[in-house]
């Protein structure tokens, strides 16, 4: 039995808590299972070197893990002096994420930073990362409008994202670490609400997996998304 006696398509128990912090522009805790994170949007009046002539936004994020979210205290890696590749990795698939859901030009030059700290981890770190990002950058994107400093919305559309994996020929749904770590096939499928595809990314980690079931995947992957996508909504 899969944790929280869930059958192969069921989520984890998801909540996310809008306004979490008390100084970020937006802020939301995720909680997808026992995976936790707090992740917090912040606007900057400026953007790049590279873009300060176009006249158009940014957003960037960073990613990073509590030293004991993990069964064992891992060094933070300000302590090792640089981000590793597995950090590197994830905090830029959250910023293409996020990117795609954002009309540049209307946000003008200036740039969103998106946080994501890792309280508890229990397997979708950087699903659930995206997940909640979302939250808090639509939560900060409300605020410029309501201070009147942007005149129009320059997001377009929800981000969702949801990991999932093959064993034994089976599609489970949002993995938790052991499933994860035990998984013949690793996936994670981030979208906009429209249904059109940010990123997928999957590995055979212990076996190879065919075109068809990669389009199965696909499916399980849209119909948890358009679940998490009703979550997000009904938190802001």
């Amino acid at each position: 039995m899969r944790s929280y006696q869930r059958h192969n398509a069921d989520l984890r128990p998801i909540t996310f808590e809008p306004h979490f912090t008390q100084h970020a522009e937006g802020s939301c805790l995720i909680k997808m299972g026992a995976t936790w994170v707090l992740t917090t949007a912040t606007i900057e009046e400026k953007v790049p070197r590279w873009l300060e002539k176009k006249d158009e936004g940014w957003l960037t994020a960073e990613y990073a893990m509590l030293p004991r979210a993990t069964h064992e205290r891992v060094v933070r890696e300000s302590m090792k002096g640089r981000p590793g590749g597995r950090t590197l990795e994830i905090q830029r698939l959250i910023g293409r994420s996020l990117r795609a859901c954002l009309d540049f030009k209307k946000l003008g030059p200036r740039t969103i930073i998106i946080d994501c700290d890792v309280l508890q981890a229990d397997g979708g770190t950087r699903t659930a990362s995206i997940n909640g990002g979302f939250v808090a950058l639509s939560i900060a994107i409300n605020k410029l409008l309501q201070k009147g400093t942007l005149k129009e919305n320059p997001l377009f559309d929800t981000v969702s994202a949801i990991s999932l994996g093959m064993k034994n020929g089976e599609i489970l749904t949002d993995l938790d670490y052991q499933e994860d770590s035990s998984c013949d096939v690793d996936v994670n499928v981030v979208m906009l609400g429209q249904e059109q595809l940010i990123e997928i990314q999957g590995t055979g980690e212990k076996a190879t997996f065919s075109v068809a079931q990669t389009s199965d995947m696909l499916g399980h992957a849209t119909v948890a998304i358009a679940k998490i996508r009703q979550q997000q909504l009904a938190a802001l």
